[in-house]
């Protein structure tokens, strides 16, 4: 399996003091980051695209572009690529750049977004949400295949046997499709037999097997050659027990999930709600090390996923927190991880 990070690169307000840390600053932290999870043999560090006050990156390719001149070995996503609302063309040609300085570490995790504000910003609409991003991930593929494309679609002017540079270190970049748990965008996933990443933010991983059954049974069913290859992506956190990891998380954590069930008409995060969630069949991986290796076994034994990834910092941790996380993510959980698969196998 392989083991990673996501973040969104929030920069929110230190819960217990209210000071912000400049965005300089905040990305300054993020290469730190990176850098410590490439060193300790992390396999995939992932970054969010957003266009919110309260998340640093609009541009993935450009944030993940500097790591890989800062990287050796570990490989670079999008997390997500917000498709829908940009163009197909200009996002495979700046993964194009990024494949290159990386020499050939380059993902794009291709995604409709879980927030809206790049539709109105960019001159899309609402209405178009499924259709924009169904026809765009098509184009998308064709220009992974080939230097030159002929293209017509309804929401993008035709192409017409136009070269599309540059073109990557690698003979293809790696496309994954991010989705939420809806039958549709599964489907759609496995039937283009693209790689597919589940989001598990809420509620019990368990109810989300149907929806891998369903993707493993439609990529096969569809008789695809190249493996098929399922992701698992959950927030957590790790320090060197369960009850400092708790206690640390909570209060950044709480802060932002409220904030979001503000807006979308949520509870708010209390205490009581996110400690069943740490529990040991819950969605949140916040606790010691031996409890987020038993929690990424526990899925995998339910999804049987090639990839999992944890989304760290979902509000703004003090930067020596985060390092320490993911120090003990590369030393202690994943070594134990790989070897309890390997043996399982």
């Amino acid at each position: 399996m392989e083991l990673g990070i996501t973040t969104f690169v929030e920069n929110t307000p230190n819960p217990e003091n209210g000071n912000l840390l400049s965005p300089a600053q905040r990305l300054k932290n993020l290469m730190e980051e990176i850098e410590l999870a490439d060193q300790l043999g992390l396999d995939v560090f992932g970054i969010g695209e957003h266009h919110r006050q309260d998340y640093l990156v609009s541009s993935p390719a450009v944030v993940l572009a500097a790591a890989a001149v800062k990287t050796r070995k570990i490989k670079l996503s999008s997390a997500v690529t917000v498709l829908s609302s940009d163009d197909p063309v200009r996002v495979f040609q700046d993964f194009a750049h990024v494949d290159l300085l990386s020499e050939g570490r380059a993902e794009i995790m291709a995604g409709r977004g879980s927030f809206i504000e790049s539709f109105p910003l960019f001159g899309n609409d609402l209405k178009d949400y499924d259709t924009l991003f169904s026809e765009k991930l098509d184009l998308l593929i064709e220009l992974n295949k080939a230097e030159k494309i002929t293209w017509n679609g309804k929401h993008r002017p035709a192409i017409d046997n136009r070269g599309v540079y540059p073109r990557p270190y690698q003979s293809d970049i790696p496309i994954w499709v991010a989705v939420g748990g809806t039958p549709e965008s599964v489907v759609r996933a496995s039937s283009k037999g693209l790689p597919m990443m589940l989001a598990i933010i809420g509620g019990m991983p368990d109810r989300f097997v149907p929806f891998t059954n369903l993707y493993k049974q439609t990529y096969k069913s569809t008789g695809h050659a190249a493996p098929m290859q399922l992701g698992i992506n959950s927030h957590g956190y790790i320090a060197e027990d369960s009850q400092k990891a708790a206690d640390e998380f909570y209060g950044p954590y709480a802060q932002v999930m409220s904030k979001l069930g503000r807006e979308r008409g949520w509870s708010p995060m209390s205490r009581d709600h996110y400690e069943a969630m740490r529990a040991a069949e819950g969605s949140l991986l916040v606790g010691s090390p031996q409890q987020v290796i038993d929690k990424i076994l526990y899925e995998y034994e339910l999804f049987g996923n090639t990839r999992f990834l944890l989304q760290f910092s979902v509000g703004t941790l003090p930067h020596d927190k985060m390092l320490r996380a993911i120090e003990l993510f590369g030393t202690i959980v994943a070594p134990a991880v790989r070897k309890a698969i390997g043996e399982k196998k």
